[in-house]
C-alpha cells in the first residue's frame, strides 16, 4: 500500500498529493528553505551543474511546484523551460513569483500529470525533477513518460530525499524528521498531515542503488546517484 498523506480519505495517492500541496503553497517556500536550513538550494545548484557540459535548450522541470529548481536551471542558459505540477495552488504561487522576478518569458507553468505527460515523444533536451518523484503514485510509470519525452542522448537529472545510514546523521535524521519536522510543518502550514507524510513518503522510496535499478528498468543508461550532505538527499543521473 502506498504512503498517502490523508490516511482518512480513500482517494487516490495523485489526488491526495495535490490537494495536501494546495493547502500548504503559500507558506512552502517559506517552510522548504527553513526545515531544510537552506541547504535545498545548494543541492538545486549542484544538480543544474551535472547538466551544464550538455548546453540542454529545452528543459521539462517535473512537479516544479513554485518552480524553484526551474530557476536553478536558468544558470544553464536554455531557450526555455516548461514547469508541470498537479497541484494549481503550487503553480499559482509560482507564476506570482516568475513575473515578479520577469521570467514568465522563458518559465511556462502548466498544470500537468507527470504520469501522463502531454508532450510528444523525444521533444526535451533535459528533464529535471526536485523532491517529486517520491510522490508519483506509480514511480515506473512516471519515470518511463520522462523517458518517453526526452530526446535520444538527453538528460534526466533527479533531487530527492534519501535515507542516512550511518551513525550519528542516521539518528539525528531520524529524530529530525519524526518529531521536529511535523510539528513545526503543522504550526506553519496548518496542515499536520503533510509534514507527516513528507518522512513516511522518503522511508518507502527505494533510494540508492534501488532506484538506479528503476531508472534501468525504464530504459536510462549510465546511471549514476551521488549522495549529498551524509545522505539526507541524493542526485540521480541517467541518460536515454
Amino acid at each position: 500500500m502506498s504512503v498517502v498523506p490523508y490516511k482518512d480519505k480513500g482517494d487516490p495517492k495523485k489526488a491526495q498529493v495535490a490537494e495536501m500541496f494546495d493547502n500548504i503553497s503559500p507558506k512552502y517556500d517559506l517552510l522548504n528553505h527553513v526545515l531544510s536550513l537552506g541547504i535545498d538550494i545548494t543541492w538545486r545548484k549542484k544538480a543544474v551543474k551535472m547538466l551544464a557540459q550538455d548546453k540542454p535548450k529545452l528543459i521539462l522541470d517535473i512537479a516544479t511546484g513554485t518552480g524553484d529548481f526551474a530557476i536553478e536551471a536558468l544558470a544553464l542558459n536554455p531557450e526555455k523551460i516548461i514547469g508541470v505540477d498537479i497541484s494549481e495552488g503550487m503553480l499559482s504561487e509560482g507564476r506570482k513569483k516568475m513575473k515578479k522576478k520577469g521570467l514568465d518569458h522563458i518559465i511556462d507553468l502548466q498544470l500537468g500529470d507527470s504520469e501522463g505527460l502531454l508532450f510528444e515523444d523525444n521533444k526535451f533536451d533535459a528533464v529535471i525533477v526536485s523532491f517529486g518523484v517520491r510522490n508519483f503514485e506509480n514511480l515506473e510509470k512516471g519515470l518511463a513518460d520522462m523517458y518517453r519525452v526526452l530526446k535520444p542522448g538527453g538528460k534526466t537529472v533527479i533531487v530527492e530525499f534519501s535515507k542516512p545510514r550511518k551513525f550519528p546523521m542516521k539518528q539525528a535524521y531520524g529524530f529530525y524528521s519524526n518529531y521536529v519536522l511535523p510539528q513545526v510543518g503543522k504550526v506553519v502550514s496548518k496542515d499536520k498531515s503533510a509534514y507527516t507524510y513528507l518522512p513516511e513518503s522518503v522511508q518507502a522510496f527505494p533510494d540508492g542503488e534501488d532506484f538506479l535499478a528503476v531508472l534501468k528498468k525504464v530504459g536510462f543508461t549510465s546511471t549514476v546517484c551521488k549522495p549529498l550532505t551524509f545522505g539526507i538527499s541524493s542526485i540521480y543521473v541517467g541518460v536515454k
